[in-house]
């Protein structure tokens, strides 16, 4: 069975069993605060598990990107070493809403796997939960019961609440599960072992391929257990492994859903797959890694420098590292796989082929960015490799340079020294525990005042009601506490597609309650508020901030018209990947792998003023099922999940057609102005514009005139303003080439007076001077120029260079080795004197300060310091 059929065989099963198919939810995960990344199937279904919301359809299933990289689910380091750990994984399941709980889910489990799949049913092995003193729970022997119906009592197995006892999380629904393993190993060696004795014990070909769990608690902030009204059904099934198994291989990487990746990887690089272990692994890490930042880029997540965006990244550098250090290849690679993934998931992830020339291009720009950085690390290395390397160093090497430890400790034994992997630890420990304290949140429950699940949203129409508490909590963070409440109607808007939450008031009797912000938490319309209300069961008056939301209303529709102007001015590769929009401005990120040129930029401003001054009125068509809503053109705002109806926005349907979800103004022309203030890049292939609009684009004008006419008022109000000023700047430019020469003339002759002064010192060429300099430029000639001509020289400058003191340390290279010279830690251990610092590197160091008075004491120290080496 190839693994395609594996899959629509597990969907076609459900549907059979009538299960509506959803599909997955994007690897990106949007509007909850807890997660960044997609971590389970049942992650898009939070808010059914909560009791936020009512599911539309009760019994679903599906196939779900999953990425598992950091916190409680890391198995990175697993990737590629053993045979089933992967980053980007799929996991099929199947989910009861308040439906059918464990005796039909156990059922069709074991029909599905044995009678469809045809599993033999003596290598399959299952666990129940065998119960917990501390909650006091019993053994699920409901569970257990149906089972014993199936399969051999002796193949039912209990464990404990560390492997059958499911939670979401500190708190929230939870509940027992059951787990089913498959036994591969060959006859002989399941002869010889039973297989029971190797559940759960990390065995390779004794694994755990599905987990049913059965919701029916939900875990209390004081840690209890309550029973749920309503039990529901959510199992996982690791599509990778369930391949493997049914493929009859030993690895997943040996199935289908690799071998085109590893197999192009292998033809690439020309390191043949199977011949050597190490670079086995360093196949499969590619073949995984590059699955995993494919579908995450094409999801919306960019690499970055924080947050998921910097987990991302390292996933990518951490597969240029295997190509570049085990494979040998020094090229860009993983950009290569792209194209082959992109069409080995068309039929069940799309998304990726339609967007594959943009994700192949950020992978590319990536990889030779890196590809820079790891030569950096390089020579870093061989900077620090003349003794062991402790802890901080191979740090500073991982958190700088990419190198994961093993990379260090490879480099490490082919230069016959150690690495304190101990004090690495360590390091890391600390970076760990700096970022889980500054994001620590303690939620505690929820107050409930009315029944009502859902918070209707009326701020279309509103910008206030009357309405009632349906619920409120503290949420406790490192700094302070934080107040949550949840309305039955509220006009609020809350944080999403790039617009920012309202803010504004709740007035509850006599008290006035501050709105500071609006959020999502999944689909729960969360107001974050300054206190909580006294009286929670009295009605409450909700007003919106009128004139933010009035500006807000402005930016956004600014933003809509300025994505279609650069699509009509640039072409239609331009696509949305990520907005802000406030009532200061608006931001707005698009795919375009060049720099827009002025005029480009000038031709897209002009026409979104165009459609402003037209005062195009705002055609807003809601609850439009998805297919008729795409059918008629409106196009998808990036990182944006949608339902099954929908929210259209138009602004001349020849112009801009959107499903957006945000506020709006009721014409283009309440907008008045829009400026675009600048174009900058984000990252590779995505380029970022910046607009004010109304009020802020009036004033930014007036002070852009202002300007204008202090500048005409400096030169006497010529008429050729610009030309007088670029006459100025060539006349500059001309005048500092003149002065530039003097100086490089003086220098040599300055250079020249100074080799009279050069000493012997503890064995080395040594020289101090406090020497008259036009700038730094030339005294970096001069100390260039001695180290040149004389060898073992070690010169320490100082000089006063427009009254700030300035000071330099070169050396020669071979004084590092020999006499344990560094200029780095030598000029910050002298530049105290000049009440300053500075660094560099250990041939070459400068630094400036604020006293120039304490040159000569400075020169003085080196002295001294050199007296000593």
């Amino acid at each position: 069975m190839k693994a395609s059929e594996i899959r629509n065989t597990f969907l076609e099963f459900f549907k059979n069993k009538a299960h509506t198919e959803v599909p997955s939810a994007p690897i990106v995960v949007k509007d909850d605060p807890t997660l960044m990344f997609t971590n389970a199937g049942m992650n898009q279904f939070k808010d059914y598990f909560l009791g936020n919301k009512e599911a539309k359809a009760k019994r679903v299933c599906d196939s779900q990107k999953c990425l598992r990289v950091s916190g409680k689910h890391n198995d990175l380091e697993e990737v590629g070493v053993d045979t089933y750990h992967h980053t980007m994984f799929e996991m099929l399941g199947n989910w009861s809403f308040g439906n059918y709980f464990k005796q039909e889910a156990i059922e069709w489990a074991w029909e599905l796997l044995t009678e469809v799949y045809k599993i033999p049913k003596d290598r399959i092995y299952v666990s129940v939960f065998s119960g917990d003193e501390k909650d006091n729970l019993p053994l699920d022997s409901e569970a257990k019961g149906f089972w014993s119906k199936l399969i051999d009592p002796d193949r039912i197995l209990e464990f404990d609440r560390e492997d059958n006892f499911w939670e979401m999380g500190d708190t929230g629904p939870c509940g027992p599960c059951s787990e089913i393993h498959v036994d591969i190993r060959a006859d002989e060696e399941r002869a010889e072992t039973d297989g029971k004795s190797l559940v759960n014990m990390d065995h390779p070909e004794v694994i755990e391929i599905w987990n049913l769990v059965f919701i029916q608690f939900n875990r209390k902030a004081d840690g209890k257990l309550v029973e749920l009204a309503e039990k529901h059904v959510d199992t996982g099934m690791g599509f990778e492994r369930l391949c493997m198994v049914l493929q009859n291989v030993k690895s997943n990487y040996d199935t289908d859903v690799f071998t085109p990746l590893i197999g192009k990887a292998s033809e690439i690089s020309g390191v043949k797959y199977g011949a050597d272990e190490k670079s086995d692994i360093a196949l499969r890490v590619i073949a995984d890694h590059c699955r995993a930042i494919s579908f995450a880029i094409s999801d919306g997540q960019l690499p970055s420098n924080n947050g998921a965006g910097y987990v991302i990244r390292r996933i990518l550098r951490r597969g240029v590292r295997y190509a570049y250090s085990i494979l040998d290849y020094k090229e860009p690679l993983l950009n290569q796989l792209v194209p082959v993934l992109a069409e080995q998931m068309a039929d069940i992830f799309p998304g990726l082929k339609k967007s594959l020339d943009f994700v192949q291009k950020v992978v590319l720009e990536e990889e030779l960015s890196f590809l820079k950085t790891l030569a950096q690390g390089l020579k870093r290395f061989e900077q620090i490799s003349q003794k062991d390397i402790d802890g901080k160093t191979a740090f500073e090497l991982y958190d700088t340079y990419g190198f994961p430890l093993d990379l260090t400790m490879l480099l490490a034994r082919e230069n016959n020294i150690s690495v304190d992997k101990a004090g690495f630890k360590a390091e890391m420990k600390k970076q760990k525990d700096r970022a889980r304290n500054a994001t620590s949140m303690e939620a505690g429950d929820w107050t409930t005042i009315s029944d009502n699940k859902d918070c209707e949203f009326i701020g279309y129409d509103f910008l206030e009601s009357e309405t009632v508490v349906n619920k409120f909590r503290t949420v406790k963070t490192k700094k302070k506490s934080i107040f949550q409440l949840v309305l039955d109607t509220t006009p609020f808007y809350a944080e999403s597609g790039g617009q920012v939450g309202d803010r504004g008031t709740l007035t509850i009797g006599d008290q006035k309650i501050k709105v500071l912000d609006t959020q999502k938490d999944n689909d729960l319309i969360v107001h974050i508020v300054d206190k909580l209300p006294e009286n929670p069961n009295e009605k409450v008056f909700a007003s919106v901030n009128p004139n933010l939301r009035s500006l807000t209303s402005n930016n956004h529709t600014a933003t809509h018209l300025v994505q279609k102007a650069l699509e009509v001015v640039l072409g239609d590769h331009v696509e949305q990947k990520g907005s802000l929009v406030n009532e200061g401005g608006l931001r707005f990120d698009f795919s375009h792998f060049a720099k827009v040129e002025a005029d480009d930029l000038q031709k897209v401003e002009a026409l979104v003023n165009e459609k402003i001054r037209e005062n195009i009125a705002l055609d807003e068509q809601r609850n439009v099922p998805i297919d008729q809503a795409k059918e008629m053109g409106a196009k998808a705002l990036f990182g944006e999940k949608y339902g099954d109806f929908v929210r259209v926005i138009t602004f001349d349907e020849n112009f801009s057609r959107e499903l957006c979800g945000g506020t709006h103004v009721n014409a283009t022309g309440e907008i008045g102005f829009c400026k675009i203030v600048t174009e900058t890049s984000v990252a590779a292939g995505v380029r970022r514009v910046e607009a004010i609009t109304g009020p802020a684009a009036y004033e930014w004008m007036t002070q852009e005139i202002a300007q204008l006419n202090a500048i005409r008022s400096v030169f006497k109000n010529p008429k050729g303003v610009v030309d007088r000023v670029q006459n100025l700047s060539t006349e500059n430019a001309e005048l500092k080439k003149e002065l530039d020469k003097l100086y490089s003339k003086q220098a040599g002759q300055l250079k020249n007076d100074l080799k009279a002064d050069i000493e012997e010192l503890n064995g080395i060429q040594f020289l101090t001077a406090n020497i008259e300099a036009g700038n730094a430029d030339m005294v970096k000639q001069i100390a260039f120029d001695l180290q040149r001509e004389v060898p073992n020289l070690l010169a320490v400058l100082g000089a006063k260079i427009n009254n700030k003191p300035h000071l330099t340390i070169i050396s020669d290279k071979g004084l590092t080795a020999s006499k344990n010279v560094n200029a780095s830690q030598m000029i910050r251990a002298i530049s105290k004197h000049i009440q300053g610092g500075g660094g560099g590197q250990d041939f070459y160091a400068t630094a400036g300060g604020n006293n120039a008075d304490g040159i000569d004491a400075a020169l003085t120290e080196a002295k001294n310091l050199v007296a000593k080496l």
